[in-house]
């Protein structure tokens, strides 16, 4: 993430991951108030055993390209909404980048499906993951049914 003022939204993906049983790790590397550990962390990502990145940031919104410029790894960006521009900022900065730098992208602030979206990629790789996946899902689906069967009861009930 570009800033610890992203952790907020961010943890929302380690979440996911973690309640897959996915290691993860969790790091501040700033395209630009840091830019030399963006470099670092991005060309050494592979060689460290990591094998997807999920890169989350504001504004400008530079990391998640900047990141995609340095490996060969996917990486999923989130954009992560501020005050100004409600976040499209950041949105059209990771979704728009030039040919040959892709970046998966993920709905403004929506590092849960950052998180589900790496899973997913991973279960190619690894049967165990998409098993676990698979009871995610459901779980996802079942709650949904169940919220909506609950609120249904309930504008029944009352008219």
């Amino acid at each position: 993430m570009g800033s610890e003022s992203d952790f907020p939204v961010m943890r929302l993906a380690a979440s996911e991951l973690k309640s897959l049983g996915i290691p993860f790790e969790i790091k501040v590397v700033s395209a630009h108030r840091t830019p030399e550990r963006m470099v670092e962390y991005a060309k050494s990502a592979a060689g460290r055993g990591l094998e997807i990145v999920i890169a989350g940031a504001g504004g400008a919104a530079h990391l998640p390209g900047m990141v995609s410029s340095l490996t060969t790894l996917p990486v999923i960006g989130v954009p992560i909404q501020l005050k100004t521009l409600e976040g499209l900022d950041a949105l059209l900065s990771i979704v728009q980048m030039p040919a040959g730098v892709p970046v998966a992208t993920v709905g403004i602030n929506n590092a849960k499906n950052a998180g589900i979206l790496a899973a997913r990629m991973l279960s190619i790789k690894y049967p165990w993951i998409r098993a676990c996946l698979e009871k995610r899902i459901d779980q996802i689906r079942d709650q949904v049914v169940y919220d909506l069967e609950d609120k249904f009861y309930e504008s029944e009930v009352m008219t």
